[in-house]
């Protein structure tokens, strides 16, 4: 039943019927006007819903004054409603009311039908909209939090990426890769997808800055997946076994152990760089194949570097109240 009837769906459809109900009421004319006015308010997040809201009170504003000159000058006849037309629609244009366009002139269409520009039609026709826009903005004040579903698609990505990290470990040291991997990745792929929309969704459903977190997590987890897919990329060159290979799959063993949301990434930066340090200590490579695999094993880590500074980034930007709020340690994976 979810599949065809969903909670906006549900949500418009009594929405539409109780504003015709409520403009019935209070005596509007074309009550069921209400009803269509609501049906095109009802949005899929709070934001979306007080915007759209403040657009269609400016758009009838302006569908009133154009078509009260319009039917005042020319009549109320098929001409003169094509004028009102030809004027209100690149004027709404302009000014960004594109939404309004459709719910205004359906309204100015009654003062077309009843010949009139009196005020008291003028007051109905502001009486449909602030009844129909009105019950649509009260609908979507209560919006299903999405909260719960984002904190599982970051556990599911604090996951993968430890599980690819420590197969990235087990692929230096055996110099093939692990076929789990390709799995692996489209799981994070589409997992990091979910949670950004989720976490969009969330933050567009507050007015305040609180659930932006979510937003950028999300954003600093796909940087960090396109690098994982190059330092995968630099792995399929790593076909040798020598000293390097060791100390760089214990460095991939260390991140992936380490890795999770209230990790800021320092500790691990300042490991890489003794880890950097011993791997240009080393002697020179003796042969053309040792000195393309310790070049491949260098980028890999450089990589692996970029993949730390960006938490690294993250957890810097991150305010008081971001870690007071979100950094609680039981939501540590």
């Amino acid at each position: 039943m979810r599949k065809y009837v969903g909670y906006r769906t549900l949500k418009t459809a009594i929405g539409a019927a109780l504003a015709i109900i409520i403009a019935e009421y209070i005596g509007l004319s074309y009550a069921v006007s209400a009803g269509v006015i609501t049906v095109l308010s009802v949005q899929s997040t709070k934001r979306k819903s007080i915007d759209i809201a403040i657009r269609r009170l400016g758009s009838t504003t302006l569908a009133i004054i154009v078509a009260v000159v319009v039917f005042l000058l020319m009549g109320y006849s098929a001409v003169s409603f094509g004028v009102y037309l030809l004027i209100f629609i690149p004027v709404a244009a302009a000014l960004n009311l594109n939404d309004g366009i459709v719910p205004s002139t359906v309204l100015v269409t009654h003062l077309l039908v009843e010949e009139s520009v009196a005020l008291s039609w003028i007051l109905n026709e502001y009486g449909i909209l602030i009844v129909g826009a009105g019950i649509a903005l009260l609908f979507n004040i209560y919006m299903p939090s999405v909260e719960k579903d984002i904190k599982e698609a970051q556990k599911d990505v604090e996951r993968l990426f430890k599980k690819i990290l420590a197969s990235f470990s087990e692929d230096i040291l055996s110099q093939s890769v692990n076929i789990e991997e390709e799995k692996m990745f489209k799981e994070l792929d589409a997992t990091l997808t979910r949670g950004f929309e989720k976490a969009h969704r969330l933050s567009s459903n507050y007015l305040s800055e609180s659930f932006l977190y979510y937003v950028r997590y999300m954003e600093m987890r796909i940087k960090q997946y396109e690098i994982l897919k190059q330092m995968r990329e630099v792995l399929g060159r790593v076909d040798s076994y020598y000293e390097q290979n060791r100390l760089v799959a214990s460095l991939t063993e260390l991140v992936a152990h380490q890795y999770n949301e209230l990790n800021t990434a320092r500790e691990l930066m300042e490991d890489l760089h003794c880890y950097m340090e011993l791997f240009r200590n080393q002697d020179l490579p003796k042969t053309r194949e040792e000195f393309e695999n310790r070049a491949s094993l260098y980028q890999y880590v450089r990589d692996l570097q970029t993949l730390l500074e960006i938490k690294k980034e993250f957890a810097d930007s991150l305010t008081e109240y971001d870690k007071k709020t979100f950094w609680k340690k039981e939501d540590a994976v």
